[in-house]
C-alpha cells in the first residue's frame, strides 16, 4: 500500500511539475533578452533577423504552440507571438517559400517525414485551429526545399486519444 502512495505522489508531483513549465509568464514588449530568456528558458531556435535577432519557442512533438519573440538591435523585446495560426500559414507562399522561410514564420515542425511517391519531405504542425480544433498543418518540400503543397487535416491523434 504505501508503495502505491509514493509512486502516486511522485506521478502527481511530476504532472505538475510539468503544468508549472506551461505556466510562464509572457514577457513585455521592450524587456531585455535576458528578461525574455529568464521567463521562457531556452530558446528551441534563434534566427538571424537584419540586425536583431527571433527565438523561437517550439512545444512540439506533440504540443500545439510555437511562440517567436522579435529582438530587436538594441536587444529588446518588439514582439512575442504564438505562430502557429492561419494567418501566419497563409504568409508561407506555395512555390515560392523555402525551408527557411517557413522555419522563421511557423518554426521547427514537430515531425518530419517523406513520401517517396513525389520525392517530397514533409513537416507536420500541430496547433489548434481558431483555438479550438485539433489539427496538423502538413508543408511538402521538393527535393529544392521549396513549398510545392500545404495541407491541414484534423489532427487523428487526438481522435485516437479520445477512443
Amino acid at each position: 500500500m504505501r508503495t502505491i502512495t509514493a509512486v502516486s505522489v511522485l506521478t502527481l508531483t511530476l504532472g505538475l511539475a510539468g503544468c508549472a513549465g506551461m505556466m510562464r509568464t509572457t514577457p513585455s514588449v521592450g524587456d531585455p533578452v535576458a528578461t525574455v530568456t529568464a521567463k521562457y528558458g531556452k530558446p528551441t531556435a534563434v534566427y538571424a533577423n537584419g540586425a536583431g535577432k527571433e527565438l523561437e519557442y517550439a512545444n512540439g512533438p506533440m504540443g500545439q504552440t510555437t511562440w517567436m519573440a522579435q529582438i530587436d538591435a538594441d536587444g529588446k523585446l518588439s514582439s512575442f507571438e504564438q505562430v502557429l495560426t492561419q494567418q501566419k500559414f497563409a504568409m508561407i507562399k506555395v512555390g515560392n517559400a523555402t525551408k527557411e522561410d517557413v522555419l522563421r514564420t511557423i518554426g521547427r515542425p514537430g515531425e518530419q517525414s517523406h513520401v517517396a511517391e513525389n520525392d517530397y519531405e514533409v513537416w507536420t504542425y500541430r496547433y489548434k485551429e481558431n483555438g479550438v480544433w485539433n489539427s496538423m498543418l502538413q508543408v511538402h518540400f521538393d527535393k529544392d526545399g521549396v513549398v510545392r503543397l500545404m495541407e491541414n487535416t484534423p489532427d487523428q491523434m487526438f481522435k485516437a486519444m479520445r477512443s
